[in-house]
């Protein structure tokens, strides 16, 4: 582990090959995904595009980093901002008002994804909506920002369901998001 300060690790993370997390002053590398994470972002980023085309809203990739606090900085699978995105400084890298964050679920990241980073992210005041697609089954958690600062979730399992993000007007088809994603057989 490699413990530094917050000016630290933009320095480093800026200047390095791969991409790494910030938490309470620890580096994370974050690693490469699977085939199914890949194709999941993929088809998740491409239906925004098409939804959102045309509107004040844009999707970013997993290369932007999001600053959640000065405790926090994330590369979140996918992120969505309406309006003119906020950007930290003028290196124009970080990104501070994320309406939407995708993180695609890996048996490595799902626990922290869920707690900590669930948690911080909760502290963006900006972020509506957060969407978690499991890559072994047909499962997407959807949660929203209530007026009265509550989050209410909303499971879908189903092919044949659709994603309604309020905070966006779209709705994404499960269909579409796992469209040629091989699942692992059930248990």
């Amino acid at each position: 582990m490699i413990w530094v300060t917050e000016e630290q690790y933009l320095a480093l993370d800026r200047a390095a090959e791969v991409r790494n997390e910030f938490l309470d002053g620890e580096m994370i590398a974050m690693s490469g995904g699977s085939m199914r994470h890949a194709r999941l972002q993929q088809n998740i980023s491409s239906e925004l595009y098409i939804c959102l085309r045309g509107t004040q809203c844009e999707a970013f990739g997993p290369d932007f980093r999001v600053r959640v606090s000065r405790r926090m900085y994330a590369y979140p699978d996918v992120s969505v901002v309406c309006g003119k995105p906020i950007l930290a400084d003028e290196r124009q890298d970080i990104l501070l008002n994320p309406v939407v964050i995708f993180e695609i679920l890996s048996p490595s990241t799902e626990k922290y994804d869920r707690g900590v980073k669930f948690q911080l992210y909760r502290t963006i005041d900006f972020l509506k909506n957060y969407v978690l697609v499991d890559q072994n089954q047909v499962r997407i958690e959807y949660y929203s920002r209530e007026t009265d600062n509550t989050w209410t979730l909303h499971d879908h399992d189903k092919l044949h369901d659709e994603v309604e993000i309020a905070s966006l007007g779209v709705s994404l088809p499960l269909n579409r998001i796992y469209d040629r994603v091989e699942l692992p057989p059930a248990a």
